[in-house]
């Protein structure tokens, strides 16, 4: 049998690459290409050796992917990997030169179903706050001083016990009433929503202050009551002020964006919500303190007074003798002045008399009777005076009546003659013959015919 060899010798152009230097390259491309790439698979031939780094295979049913996680890398994941565990893992395609293995470098890891779920997350977090219930500015002020708080969460999780712990270490004087929810689960969004809208219609009855609502920690998928929207709107709608303590410290929820305040754990919220007791104590320590060096100055004070009094009742007699004197000098005072003040009683006493005296009623009475007795002669005299008068003017006036009154006219043989619409005939044209005139005298009146007139 005839073969031909298919080596070819090297021709003067070609590059002649190490393995090191080829997947070096190939290392490079790999990279530069697929920097960031989503792959889901099943976790296989998991290894975790002591440096911490995480090395495993991606498969499905065809085919299968190297996958290296260092030790910075796994250390923020929120659930430990297993075989068989369906994931989706992030990261970049690589090669490790040392053996020529092409993997895949992996920056995060969730389990499978998480990314539906957090999709959902972002999408409804982008919604409420678009609608302004991330809002700091509507937010209420979490204080310590609260007499009475609520908490909503499970009457069986470690969460509840946990904050009972927290708050009896704390300040037990501070009473908690548990509101008992389911916190996963399809049933979970209602009951929490439920117990929030109960708590703030019992809230004056049982003088409630504030409220927790929360879990511990869990996948997304066991926080999801927490990413729902009725429990998002029923924390924003509560009058009461809510803290929000769902799972562990990386643990993010909508209810914690949409709450007054965010806890990283619940027994972080009991922290938070409580004072404690030690500084209460440092406080009172220091109050009485304050009062014993008030107390100890003040007897000092009263200390030094006493000396002083002691030292002035040295000699009890002479100052006895010295207060007799006083208050034989104060006694004669005291007799002036009630001498004084007698006889000036006594003096403005008899000037009131006089006063009274000559104010006294019968006086006024006998004074105003003489001015009215004057003053009634006065008008007697004046009313006679005016009647004179008036008489003699009325006199006077009737002489100048009389002298000018045509009845004296008639009364020396005149008459005054009137025609039929009772006018005075001054003229003798004036009526004709068969006219019917009236004449007046001084004692009647005459009615005659005109049978003949003539003029003179």
């Amino acid at each position: 049998m005839v073969t031909r060899s298919t080596h070819h010798p090297p021709s003067d152009t070609e590059s002649i690459l190490t393995v090191s230097l080829l997947n070096r390259q190939a290392r490079s491309l790999l990279e530069h290409n697929f920097p960031a790439v989503a792959v889901e698979g099943e976790i296989s031939n998991l290894a975790t050796p002591a440096s911490g780094h995480w090395y495993f295979t991606l498969k499905d049913k065809q085919s299968q992917l190297r996958c290296a996680m260092f030790r910075n890398r796994n250390q923020l994941l929120r659930f430990k990997p297993r075989n068989g565990l369906q994931v989706i893992v992030r990261g970049k395609l690589s090669i490790y030169e040392g053996r020529g293995d092409y993997q895949l470098i992996t920056e995060g890891m969730e389990e499978a179903g998480d990314g539906a779920l957090r999709r959902a997350f972002e999408e409804l977090k982008a919604k409420l706050q678009a609608e302004g219930l991330f809002n700091d500015e509507l937010k209420q002020e979490i204080g310590t001083d609260y007499q009475h708080i609520g908490i909503i969460t499970s009457a069986t999780g470690a969460a509840i016990k946990d904050m009972v712990s927290v708050f009896g270490r704390r300040f037990p004087s501070i009473k908690l009433t548990l509101i008992p929810v389911a916190v996963q689960g399809g049933d979970a969004p209602a009951e929490i929503g439920n117990a929030i809208r109960l708590a703030n219609s019992l809230a004056k009855k049982l003088k409630l202050e504030a409220l927790i609502v929360g879990r511990g920690g869990g996948s997304l998928e066991d926080l999801q009551a927490f990413n729902d929207e009725s429990v998002a709107r029923a924390i924003f709608n509560s009058e009461l002020p809510i803290t929000s303590a769902v799972g562990h410290e990386i643990d993010f929820t909508i209810a914690d964006f949409v709450a007054d305040l965010r806890a990283p754990t619940p027994s972080a919220a009991a922290e938070l919500m409580s004072p404690d007791q030690a500084d209460t104590y440092d406080t009172l320590e220091a109050y009485e303190q304050q009062l014993s060096y008030s107390l100890k100055g003040k007897i000092q004070e009263l200390r030094n007074s006493l000396q002083w009094l002691q030292r002035q009742l040295k000699r009890p007699d002479r100052r006895l003798q010295q207060h007799a004197q006083t208050l034989d000098r104060l006694e004669n005072q005291m007799g002036r002045a009630i001498r004084l003040r007698l006889q000036q009683t006594r003096n403005e006493i008899s000037v009131q008399r006089r006063a009274l005296y000559a104010s006294a009623p019968d006086s006024t009475f006998k004074v105003l009777t003489g001015k009215l007795l004057t003053a009634r002669n006065r008008l007697q005299l004046g009313i006679k005076t005016k009647l004179d008068k008036q008489k003699q003017q009325l006199a006077e006036f009737t002489r100048g009546l009389n002298a000018v009154s045509p009845l004296q006219v008639l009364a020396r043989g005149y008459s005054i003659t009137y025609n039929e619409n009772g006018h005075v005939i001054r003229e003798s044209q004036r009526v004709k013959t068969g006219d019917s005139i009236q004449s007046t005298l001084a004692d009647g009146v005459i009615t005659s015919t005109v049978t003949d007139t003539s003029s003179s």
